[in-house]
């Protein structure tokens, strides 16, 4: 019996919280697994999906795998066999995520496979599904697990009352079991400046080439964190139309503090079903740094 197979995943920055989702139709019938993990990469979570799906399988198939992950494809179609006979090992470095790939490896031989690429984000409606389903896995995961004791952890908070106007900015410090908590007041600033500053103030009390985590409720200074700072920085801090950016003096630094420190973000969206007490305390901070005027 045939078997159609839908995977993906993904990471939320990257690396950060992720999940993964995987579809199974045979036979008329259909299962639905999904998985997530604290903090990953997309690849390791496109890695995931493939391997639980096949995990799922009780015997030898004939399978036409659907994936909008290249990586994935072309890693299995074409790269893995040089890894393997190279003993995990390119240019003299370890195969990124090779321990997934070995896993994967072993489980393909047991199965007659056709990869197929799909688009992402596109029309078709299975990948669509895997998509939502890795994103709901990775939204709803319990990510209140401590991280690894190297990692600290940071929520920051800033609010200003009225824009521009006077603002506050907090952040909680937590490595392991200790905790730390900081706040301050600026005149004449603006919101996001105030969620800025809260992240450099942070960042800048983590030793260089030590491990961070950041946790805003900010999808400004997220976004900005993990996705628009390095087309920023390759325009000489402009936007695509050629204009500068806002908050051009805090990006810079915040960017000066990223290269030389390991620093992952997380959005607080993730934690909407049980917010973690840090990110509790930060709006407590900031809200008592109104004090301070």
């Amino acid at each position: 019996m045939k078997v159609t197979i839908y995977t993906d995943g993904g990471a939320d920055p990257n690396p950060g919280a992720g999940g993964w989702a995987a579809i199974l139709r045979a036979g008329g019938k259909e299962k639905i697994i999904t998985g997530s993990e604290a903090h990953t990469t997309n690849n390791r979570m496109e890695l995931q999906a493939a391997i639980a799906a096949l995990k799922a399988l009780n015997r030898p198939s004939e399978i036409d795998f659907h994936t909008d992950s290249e990586y994935l494809r072309q890693g299995i179609t074409t790269w893995i066999n040089n890894w393997e006979s190279s003993g995990w090992m390119r240019k003299g470095q370890p195969v990124a995520n090779a321990d997934l790939w070995q896993i994967l490896n072993a489980l393909v031989k047991d199965h007659e496979i056709e990869w197929n690429w799909v688009k992402g984000h596109g029309t078709d409606p299975l990948n669509q599904r895997a998509d939502a389903l890795a994103r709901k896995a990775r939204n709803e995961s319990a990510y209140i697990a401590p991280l690894p004791d190297n990692v600290a952890r940071i929520f920051v908070k800033g609010t200003c009352k009225g824009s521009p106007g006077q603002g506050t900015w907090a952040f909680v410090l937590e490595r392991g079991d200790d905790t730390e908590q900081f706040s301050g007041a600026v005149e004449n600033t603006t919101n996001n400046r105030m969620e800025l500053t809260a992240a450099i103030a942070g960042i800048r009390t983590i030793p260089k080439s030590k491990a961070v985590q950041v946790i805003t409720a900010s999808d400004y200074l997220f976004q900005g964190a993990t996705r628009w700072i390095q087309g920023w920085r390759e325009r000489e801090w402009h936007k695509r139309d050629g204009k500068p950016i806002s908050n051009k003096d805090l990006w810079v630094e915040l960017d000066r503090l990223q290269s030389n420190r390991e620093v992952s973000w997380q959005s607080a969206k993730v934690y909407s079903s049980s917010p973690p007490p840090g990110l509790e305390e930060v709006k407590r901070l900031a809200q008592e740094a109104k004090k301070l005027f």
